[in-house]
């Protein structure tokens, strides 16, 4: 809520003013009036009660649990705004946010612990749940989580309490178990239907598909942006630590974000937070399989309404794009949207109608088509979007660009047809990204650059390329670091995605194998899934490097790498647009051509970068006048 002013009533002084209210209306024997509705027009639910007005409660939900081991179950605290209409027998669904962030700290206190980028402190009714979705005939509740806020408790970063928590809550919704208020009078939620939808960002969208995958009867839908599915893969990279992330993050994490309470009772569960997530190092260990949410999709009742950024580098696009993945196999009731941004929620700046209709049919039952829409909405960068019927959308193909020598000096090349040959590099940790990613046309010791042919036509990338890399390793130890460019006359115009392997997991994620320097292996890097399209003019690059200090941890044993051309290649899930004919004006020696001046010359299409005459397209080089759009 923001400059909202809310009249606070509690239950039971609202009850005793509506039941002088009701006799004074009412004669003995007259019925009285049928309770509120919802109001609907045009398949939406209309914004016709008063949020000035709306009840707002704080209820302590009484869960099923003892995770801080006082013998006590633990309680769960819930702040909730319904209409005043709730009062005169209007039963209505809710919407549900949960979240760890509401504990109140010292800014000096979360500064001494562990950097957190998912989120930020948060206070309540800031959002803009309630001011949407009150008035249309909602409850909207946010939930403390366990060890968090003013809840019991211990906070498990991802584990059974955090769902326990919002289950109990459901479950409340639902009659299925008890609350009280502050005062100890008991709390009933008779004015809910049951339904639930839950609604989150970050964290509080990762205990939206945590709870789904028990498949918990009452929650109807879950719309998780940017959110978590598998934590290994939030902190972790196939065997390598993500650089932003400690190895025992994930305690640290308690420490910035538990209440007093937990951080007095719960000492010995956050230590064994810390020493289940590095047990296994960096490898996949059953601490995080417990955390992985993937692994019960079979399991989710709910629909699930995916949002999430193509530039977030937090919570990273492998987290929806292999959610969805299983979503797919499962043929649960889905739908995604794929902003341009980053880790932010779209719905603040673009209409959230999108939302309230998804929540519409799915807790009102209200036939207003948005299964029978397209599934997947892609918006580009330049503002338009794409929608299609499923994702991947038809014709994407698995497409194999071969990594090829270089070329008179310049970058390796990426071809369909394999070549032979090696290249090698030596690992460096200590060059930025944006140097690496600089000249490809230019050898450079740290990495290995390689490039497509100049695009006749667009190419768009939809899914999770892979970099399978044959190599020989002077040491037992490396990461295989691989960058999927876009370049534009020599230039990066953005790095579209990345990945990164230790070469110890080639073989499995929970048990590393130690390289034979010398001996030749194999390694397969999966890089994030992207929708993204690589305009006609335009080159596919792919960078291969070792250590990259802005990305992963370094391996202080990383050295020279000698890669296989023959056998290595990029797999791109491509669609390839038609390439055009060659309708344009045919070059001539006496014409004169300004910037962006588009003409035809021994079977392809060339596009002037400033003013030129008399330059023969296909004669000025690399970097010259004229780029090659491709062959027509």
């Amino acid at each position: 809520m923001s400059a909202h002013a809310r009249t606070r009533r509690s239950a039971g002084v609202l009850a005793a003013v509506l039941a002088v209210w009701t006799g004074a209306l009412f004669a003995p024997g007259q019925a009285a009036a049928a309770p509120p509705e919802i109001a609907v027009e045009d398949g939406a639910t209309q914004p016709v009660f008063s949020l000035a007005n709306a009840i707002s409660e704080t209820v302590h939900v009484d869960s099923d649990m003892d995770s801080d081991g006082d013998g006590l179950l633990d309680t769960i605290t819930v702040q909730l705004i319904r209409p005043a209409e709730t009062a005169d027998g209007m039963q209505v669904a809710s919407i549900v946010k949960a979240s760890p962030y509401w504990t109140v700290q010292s800014t000096a206190a979360r500064r001494s612990t562990v950097t957190d980028p998912i989120g930020d402190p948060a206070v309540h009714w800031s959002g803009w749940l309630d001011e949407y979705f009150v008035p249309r005939g909602y409850a909207v509740l946010e939930v403390e989580i366990a060890g968090t806020g003013t809840s019991d408790g211990c906070l498990s970063v991802g584990g059974e309490s955090d769902g326990r928590s919002v289950a109990a809550v459901i479950d409340w919704l639902n009659g299925r178990t008890t609350a009280n208020y502050a005062n100890g009078t008991a709390a009933v939620a008779s004015w809910s239907t049951g339904n639930v939808g839950m609604y989150g960002v970050s964290y509080d969208g990762t205990l939206a598909t945590q709870v789904a995958e028990t498949g918990i009867d009452g929650l109807k839908t879950i719309v998780p942006v940017s959110s978590i599915s598998s934590w290994y893969d939030y902190t972790r990279a196939q065997g390598i630590g993500y650089r932003s992330w400690s190895v025992r993050y994930m305690e640290g994490f308690t420490s910035r974000w538990g209440n007093d309470q937990s951080l007095v009772n719960c000492t010995a569960q956050y230590q064994a937070i810390g020493d289940g997530e590095t047990l296994a190092e960096w490898d996949y260990s059953p601490f995080f399989a417990e955390r992985n949410y993937r692994n019960d999709v079979d399991q989710v009742q709910a629909s699930v309404f995916l949002v999430h950024g193509q530039r977030d580098d937090n919570v990273k696009t492998t987290q929806w794009g292999r959610y969805w993945d299983e979503l797919v196999t499962h043929d649960v009731p889905r739908k995604v949207y794929l902003h341009d941004g980053a880790h932010v929620d779209p719905f603040y700046s673009e209409s959230k109608d999108p939302v309230g209709r998804w929540m519409d049919y799915w807790l009102y039952d209200i036939a207003n088509g948005v299964m029978n829409e397209p599934q997947a909405t892609i918006a580009r960068p330049d503002g338009t979007q794409v929608n299609e019927t499923g994702w991947p959308p038809a014709g994407t193909t698995d497409t194999s660009l071969y990594l090829g020598p270089a070329g008179n000096g310049g970058a390796g090349s990426l071809t369909t047809t394999a070549g032979a040959g090696s290249q090698q590099f030596t690992s460096s940790g200590a060059v930025a990204e944006s140097t690496m990613l600089a000249s490809p046309g230019t050898v450079r010791s740290y990495r290995l650059a390689y490039l497509g042919p100049t695009l006749a036509s667009e190419s768009r990338l939809s899914g999770a390329a892979r970099i399978e890399v044959t190599f020989t390793s002077a040491t037992t130890s490396t990461p295989l670091t691989a960058l999927l460019v876009h370049y534009t006359g020599g230039s990066v115009t953005r790095v579209v995605a990345r990945g990164s392997l230790d070469a110890k997991n080639r073989l499995s994620l929970t048990t590393g194998t130690p390289l034979t320097p010398g001996q030749q292996a194999t390694g397969t890097v999966l890089l994030e899934p992207k929708d993204y399209v690589f305009p006609a003019g335009s080159q596919v690059g792919l960078i291969l490097t070792g250590n990259l200090n802005a990305f992963v941890h370094s391996d202080p044993l990383a050295g020279q790498l000698t890669v296989a051309l023959g056998t290595s290649r990029a797999i791109l899930p491509l669609t390839v647009a038609p390439a055009p004919s060659c309708a344009d004006p045919a070059w001539s020696p006496a014409a004169v051509y300004n910037t962006n001046d588009v003409v035809s010359h021994n079977g392809h299409r060339w596009r002037a970068q400033w003013w030129t005459q008399n330059q023969e397209p296909g004669t000025t080089g690399q970097y010259g006048v004229w780029v090659d759009l491709g062959a027509c």
